[in-house]
């Protein structure tokens, strides 16, 4: 049996309490959404799609609702850029207001004014900054000022928990250390490291640089906690709290044109229609069946 609290993240795991397979909930524990492909920024890396695609909210909402009823946890909304969809803060207070879902984002944080922070209190339970190396390195990659995601941290810092994530690729590789160092300066609980993915033409993170990723983290001693994605540990020693729970019982992700997949890398998915998201979940499971 699995509690959680969305305010605090705090997770439970009573692992003397057996609960039968029917009984588990239906949903992922955690499905990502693309609110929107647009973005203000091109990051050479960005593996998102680039064609327009955005969500409706009205669909969106029964989405939230339905996955709440199934046993979900929570939903983390990204993109593009989430600060660009046009209702967010719509959004996040139908998340907070009519469902027990956790809601986290991730975003680059230069369009959160603070405006915006005070529209999203008490709405968004976990914010996830993306930065990738530090000063020049950052400029070069975000093309945007590395002093202005200071500020940005730093009003963000005084309103939500929040993370921080970094690219890794042979820019970044080289600066983990700086970027630790700004995680704990600025108050992060988290530091989501994640080797480049191949978009674009581009190769990804090379063995090299991985290898490099891997050495680093069995030397780290600082005080933020590291997390690695999923399929990125290679050898590296990893906790598996809910062995249970595997592939599309643990995570989903849908894309900004309605289509719902493994992860945002893979490329089959399946349309959520008007029978709703499970029963897509229910047929993109059925492909995996001989």
């Amino acid at each position: 049996m699995h509690l959680f609290d969305r305010r605090t993240g705090l997770n439970v795991l009573l692992d003397d309490v057996d609960v039968p397979k029917a009984r588990w909930s239906r949903a992922p524990r955690q499905v990502s959404i693309a609110l929107t492909n647009a973005c203000d920024l091109a990051c050479p890396f960005c593996y998102a799609p680039k064609s327009a695609a955005m969500l409706d909210t009205d669909r969106l909402c029964a989405w939230l609702d339905e996955l709440d009823a199934e046993g979900c946890l929570g939903v983390g909304f990204g993109g593009g850029e989430p600060t660009l969809y046009r209702r967010l803060t719509q959004v996040c207070r139908h998340a907070a207001d009519r469902t027990r879902l956790a809601v986290t984002m991730t975003t680059h944080a230069h369009r959160f004014t603070l405006e915006l922070i005070d529209a999203l209190a008490g709405t968004v339970n976990f914010i996830r900054v993306s930065v990738d190396g530090v000063g020049a390195t950052y400029e070069s990659l975000r093309g945007r000022p590395f002093a202005d995601l200071i500020q940005h941290l730093t009003w963000i810092a005084q309103a939500f928990p929040f993370g921080i994530n970094c690219v890794v690729n042979a820019r970044t590789v080289p600066e983990l250390d700086a970027v630790a160092d700004l995680a704990a300066s600025t108050g992060a609980t988290e530091l989501l490291l994640l080797p480049e993915q191949p978009a674009h033409g581009r190769p990804g993170a090379s063995p090299d640089t991985v290898a490099a990723l891997h050495r680093w983290i069995t030397t780290y001693r600082g005080p933020v906690t590291l997390t690695l994605a999923e399929g990125d540990s290679g050898s590296l020693p990893t906790a598996q709290p809910l062995p249970g729970e595997t592939g599309l019982r643990t995570y989903a992700h849908i894309d900004a044109t309605g289509t719902l997949r493994r992860t945002s890398y893979h490329s089959a998915g399946e349309p959520v229609d008007d029978r709703g998201i499970l029963a897509a979940l229910n047929r993109l499971q059925q492909k995996d069946v001989p």
